[in-house]
């Protein structure tokens, strides 16, 4: 255990590294994040009624939307690592594919915890005004950052099944595209009767009505034990699969 914490900690610096020195990567990830908020709420906000200010309203979804644009860099992390030749390396040096693995990981986490802070600053300057607690602070924090943990261990386990960067690349508009059936944008309510069934219900719902309710202070009863419930799901998942991809493309 000791081993595999040291190793996870220098697989996690040298993610973190590379993360740094890929700038247009990392604007590209710090960016795009304000970028979307700015035009979702002065581009579509007056013209989607949602019952309240609409920042007040986008802010989780925006958060949920780019944690899949963030994680999706860790897919072709994975690919460059295969192709290259760098993980037989690794594996030389009797280092595991678990601490490879969570290395992307944490430095996907990293990514968006400080895209998280750029947008809740601008979205305070441009209006947002939360009314959560300390308790409620923290409940969403911690849904938000299991979230991020289950997509980026997702987007591992694609980057070890994907052939090549650009198909692991595809993986980005799958996971942009599914806040917009959701309740991220607009009210479940006012989409489709044969879309809201799946738009009330699927995982992204869960975590931004948890998010949304959290941070406004709202009853939100099951709803975040419901979305840990997915978070758990989806992470455990990823973890088996990517433990197993692993063995599979490097054995």
């Amino acid at each position: 255990m000791p081993d595999a914490l040291t190793d996870t900690l220098v697989m996690t610096g040298r993610s973190l590294r590379m993360s740094r020195r890929n700038v247009d990567a990392l604007i590209t990830a710090l960016a795009l994040p304000v970028m979307l908020l700015l035009i979702f709420v002065y581009f579509f906000g007056g013209a989607i009624d949602t019952g309240t200010r609409y920042v007040t309203y986008v802010v989780p979804g925006v958060l949920l939307l780019c944690a899949g644009f963030g994680s999706s860099n860790t897919a072709m992390a994975v690919v460059e690592d295969l192709k290259t030749g760098i993980i037989d390396r690794f594996r030389s040096l009797h280092i595991g594919g678990a601490p490879i693995l969570a290395g992307h990981v944490a430095a996907s986490a990293a990514r968006n915890l400080i895209a998280t802070t750029l947008v809740f600053g601008l979205a305070f300057a441009i209006g947002f005004r939360p009314a959560a607690t300390l308790a409620g602070w923290l409940a969403a924090l911690g849904i938000l950052l299991a979230f991020i943990l289950a997509l980026s261990w997702l987007s591992a386990a694609v980057g070890l099944l994907a052939k090549s960067p650009e198909a692991a690349g595809g993986f980005t508009f799958f996971v942009s595209f599914l806040p917009y059936p959701s309740s991220a944008f607009v009210r479940t309510e006012d989409m489709p009767t044969w879309l809201q069934g799946f738009a009330a219900h699927q995982p992204i719902s869960q975590v931004i009505e948890s998010l949304r309710g959290l941070l406004l202070g709202q009853p939100v009863g099951w709803t975040p034990w419901i979305a840990l419930g997915w978070c758990a799901g989806i992470l455990l998942a990823s973890v088996v699969g990517a433990g197993w991809l692993f063995r599979w493309r490097t054995g």
